[in-house]
């Protein structure tokens, strides 16, 4: 069986997906550990991705029009890096920005976006990836509504990507594409407790996708209650759970 398919979507999710607005609490996912470095390259052929849960669907807050396109997220760490794996059901792939700090959200893109210290939840990280593998990175210290007094770059980051269809040709029919990330953890060490975080440590999370051409999505996986869209709200992310416990055996739900 093929990485591909081991890590699919489910045909619920892709004939049915979660259009809600709202969540009475914030989702939760225990991130577990691996123990040896995951190769960055689109693939997610690693036993570990195969044996962790998806963190759920996408949930798309603003849904008007269109056709809503699922995600399929997955999170492991180790004691350099956080890894981030997002499928993405799309029927029209979309990028054309390849470098460094580009508005890659006006392609197709995904999203994390952190607060890796509980008791400052206002002071975030945002990591924005595009389709192309390029990534546009912020630090906002103070908040969402106070400009960054100055500009973070993250240092190490490593994007994979594979594709299923055509860049870039919105005449045709495309399948998913993948993106796989390694994020050093030294580069929210200046704002976490602990780097690397300890057994049971909690960072505020979301994980969004945006962007493309033709039926552009906006969904997450912790859900926004804003009128419009707006990720950079960190009152309504999500709650991540760091676990010493080695990502080998499969577990049926995120929690």
């Amino acid at each position: 069986m093929t990485a591909l398919r081991h890590f699919a979507l489910t045909g619920l999710l892709l004939l049915f997906p979660d259009t809600g607005n709202s969540a009475d609490k914030p989702p939760r996912y225990t991130i577990r550990r691996v123990a040896t470095p995951v190769k960055i390259d689109g693939r997610l052929d690693e036993a570990a991705w195969k044996a962790v849960p998806s963190v759920g669907a996408f949930r798309f807050p603003w849904f008007k029009q269109g056709k809503p396109e699922q995600t399929d997220a997955r999170l492991l760490w180790d004691k350099q890096n956080l890894y981030v794996a997002f499928r993405c059901a799309d029927a029209h792939i979309w990028g054309v920005h390849t470098r460094h700090d580009d508005p890659v959200y006006r392609d197709d893109c995904v999203e994390v976006f952190t607060s890796p210290n509980p008791d400052h939840p206002e002071s975030y990280f945002n990591i924005e990836m595009n389709v192309r593998g390029a990534f546009l990175d912020r630090h906002h210290p103070e908040g969402p509504d106070k400009k960054p007094p100055f500009n973070w770059n993250a240092k190490g980051v490593q994007i994979g990507i594979t594709v299923q269809g055509t860049l870039n040709n919105d005449k045709d029919r495309d399948r998913s594409w993948i993106l796989e990330a390694a994020i050093p953890l030294a580069n929210f060490s200046k704002v976490a407790k602990h780097t690397p975080p300890r057994d049971g440590d909690t960072w505020h999370m979301n994980l969004n996708r945006l962007g493309g051409q033709t039926n552009p999505q906006h969904s997450q996986w912790s859900p926004g209650k804003t009128k419009t869209p707006r990720f950079h709200a960190p009152q309504y992310f999500g709650r991540v759970i760091f676990s010493q416990r080695t990502a080998t055996a499969k577990e049926s739900s995120p929690r």
